[in-house]
Order: structure tokens, then C-alpha cells, then sequence
């Protein structure tokens, strides 16, 4: 059997590599070194549209702008855009639909996976840090990679992650809200990362081990900016906290889900101290976080013969996870496998969209790019 070497050279440069070109919302264009995926409009691009647009003028005369009309001629300039930021670590890729197919193997219309690198680009997080609603999921779920999943990102998702993070800590020093969130986030981050960088010569680290010490440092330096970080008081003559009355403190306290926010708010006053401390309080909140089964297991009593329910809460909480609230998650139809910010919405096909959505915590986002 002889092997055409003509043939085989001739189909050795391929068009593109890597994701079909078939992808949903992607458009490809062939340059001199190949076909290249088109980004969304940016206006870093505008003056080198606009500079296209003027050497057509020159080029064509009165009979060929008739052929070109307005649609044709928008088109041949976005033909043009090239990804001149790909490099910029800090510039970001802007897409107007906020979702993003997940698809974990290769299909006859669909090649490749998408990644968690991906991900973080297409579903917006950069700019989700700053919508209320969404920033603590996306800590939580920084949080969580940090935790367990440091060791299999690829270059493009720690660039990402490291980018949002930056954001968040960012935000925190500006706002002062959250702190205590993003000090236990970048607390789990180093721990993880002074085990890892340990490990060097065991190829547990993607990368080169120097940008980790980088890091590192860097996430050192942002924690010593948080522990010196000073909440200004507001000089306000208008109405504050102090001025509700005590039914309106105690249904305040009532709203929170989190033992430590409670905690933080009774040093505010001698009153919300007092109420910080009801045990009708604690107990609803450990019924809410925990069944009976785990109460009988740690069960703690007074002196007196009382359940201590403040003890028992953070207790339970060393060894069981509580229930997790987010002013805004994301969401995963399962007719169309795409995920997607539930008030952003996607294009869904599904005759009854509303029954195929599913709300995803933290821990499912990761476990949907384990591959």
C-alpha cells in the first residue's frame, strides 16, 4: 500500500482548530494565517473600523456603492475586527448573551467541551460583582474552587478566576461590605496555596511554580488590606437603627440566615445585644438550617436543663453544611443544556420553558466542568 505524500501535505493545513465553527454565537473569518473567530464589537475596535470603512471609499467608485448598500458594507467591516486585546489580561471579552452551552463531549454538530475558563467569560462574572444579588454566589463559588478545584484549572480559567478576585477585593475596600465573606475566601485561598506550593516538582500546579508565589503574595497583600481596612463612621441626622423600635429590631434579626451576622449585629447597640441573645431566635435558626437527627447528636444543655441553642448552632455548623441564599443564582435547562443568569434568560425552545429550569448552587456549577 503507498502513501500519497501529495495529498496528505495538501490537507495538512486545517482551517481552524479546536471548537467547531458551528458553535452558537460565534462567527469565523479567514485570514492570511487561517480562520479566525470574530469578537464581539468593542469600541478599542472603532477607530480601526472606521479606517476600513475610509479606504473603501477610496476603492470603490459610484457604480460599486450601489452593489454595497449600508447592511453589506456593516458586515464587511465586522469581517475586519480582530482580537487585538487576547493578551491584556486585564480587558475581558464582552458577549451580549449571558449564557453558555455546557457540553462535556465531542458531537457529530459540536466539537470539543466547553471550560470552566470559558465559562466565567460567557456568563459575565466580572460584571456580576458588582449586581448585589449575585456577588455572594460568586464568592461562594470562588470559595469552593479555591477549596478543591485550584489543582485542574487551566491557564485561561486562573487567569479569569484571579481577575474576579481581584474585582471583589477591589469592591470590598471600596464599599467596606462583605468583608468577613471575602477575608474567609482569601483565608481558604492561601491555606490551599501554601500546601500546593509544596508540592513543587510534583506537578500538583498548572503552570509555572513562580506565578503561584506571585499569587500568593499577592493574596497575602490583599488580606493585610482587609485586616487594616477602617469602617468610617456616617454622619447622618437623618432616621438610623437606634431609632426602631424593639419589634422592629427583633424581626430584623429574624430575616438573617447567618448565625455570624447576628452576632455581628448585636455589638451595634445594648439593645440588639440583648436580642442578639433569644433563644427563640436560635433555635428557629438551627430548625431552619438543621433536622432532628443531627440535633439528638449535639444536643448541649444548660446547667439548668435548657438547650443552648446559640452553642448548638455553631456546633452544628462545624460539621454540617447549612442552607445556602442568594439574592440571584444561576439556572440550567435541562431541554437546551445551557446555563444561564435567571433575570438575563436564553433563547429556550422548549414548549413550557419555566419546567425545565433548574437552580444551580456553587457545588453544581464545578461539578458541571468536571470532566
Amino acid at each position: 500500500m503507498r502513501f500519497n505524500f501529495a495529498s496528505f501535505s495538501s490537507r495538512r493545513a486545517m482551517p481552524f482548530l479546536g471548537q467547531d465553527w458551528r458553535s452558537p454565537g460565534w462567527s469565523w473569518i479567514k485570514t492570511e494565517d487561517g480562520w479566525k473567530r470574530c469578537e464581539p464589537w468593542t469600541e478599542g475596535l472603532e477607530g480601526e473600523n472606521n479606517r476600513c470603512g475610509a479606504s473603501h471609499g477610496t476603492i470603490l467608485n459610484s457604480e460599486d456603492e450601489e452593489i454595497f448598500n449600508n447592511e453589506e458594507h456593516e458586515y464587511a467591516s465586522k469581517k475586519r475586527k480582530k482580537d487585538h486585546f487576547r493578551n491584556d489580561r486585564n480587558t475581558q471579552c464582552f458577549y451580549r448573551e449571558k449564557w453558555i452551552y455546557v457540553h462535556k463531549e465531542s458531537t457529530r454538530e459540536r466539537h470539543g467541551y466547553c471550560t470552566l475558563g470559558e465559562a466565567f467569560n460567557r456568563l459575565d462574572f466580572f460584571s456580576a460583582v458588582q449586581d448585589a444579588r449575585r456577588f455572594t454566589y460568586v464568592a461562594r463559588l470562588l470559595q469552593l474552587i479555591a477549596k478543591s478545584q485550584l489543582t485542574s484549572l487551566s491557564g485561561v480559567a486562573q487567569k479569569n478566576y484571579f481577575n474576579v478576585l481581584d474585582k471583589i477585593v477591589q469592591k470590598v475596600l471600596d464599599d467596606h461590605q462583605n468583608p468577613r465573606l471575602i477575608k474567609d475566601l482569601l483565608q481558604d485561598l492561601s491555606s490551599t496555596l501554601c500546601i500546593l506550593i509544596r508540592g513543587v516538582g510534583k506537578s500538583v500546579l498548572v503552570g509555572n511554580i513562580n506565578i503561584w508565589v506571585c499569587r500568593l503574595e499577592t493574596i497575602l497583600n490583599w488580606q493585610q488590606q482587609l485586616q487594616n481596612l477602617q469602617m468610617t463612621e456616617q454622619v447622618d441626622s437623618g432616621l438610623t437603627l437606634s431609632d426602631l423600635p424593639v419589634h422592629m429590631l427583633s424581626n430584623i434579626l429574624y430575616r438573617f440566615s447567618d448565625g455570624w451576622d447576628i452576632v455581628t449585629l448585636g455589638q451595634v447597640t445594648p439593645t440588639l445585644s440583648a436580642l442578639s441573645e433569644d433563644r427563640r431566635l436560635w433555635k428557629k435558626l438551627c430548625q431552619y438550617h438543621f433536622g432532628e437527627k443531627q440535633f439528638c447528636r449535639h444536643l448541649i444543655l444548660s446547667e439548668k436543663g435548657h438547650i443552648e441553642w446559640k452553642l448548638m448552632y455553631f456546633a452544628l455548623q462545624k460539621h454540617y453544611p447549612t442552607k445556602e441564599q442568594y439574592g440571584d443564582t444561576l439556572h440550567f435547562c435541562r431541554h437546551c443544556s445551557i446555563l444561564f443568569w435567571k433575570d438575563s434568560g436564553h433563547p429556550c425552545t422548549a414548549a413550557d420553558p419555566d419546567s425545565c429550569f433548574t437552580p444551580v448552587s456553587p457545588q453544581h456549577f464545578i461539578d458541571l466542568f468536571k470532566f
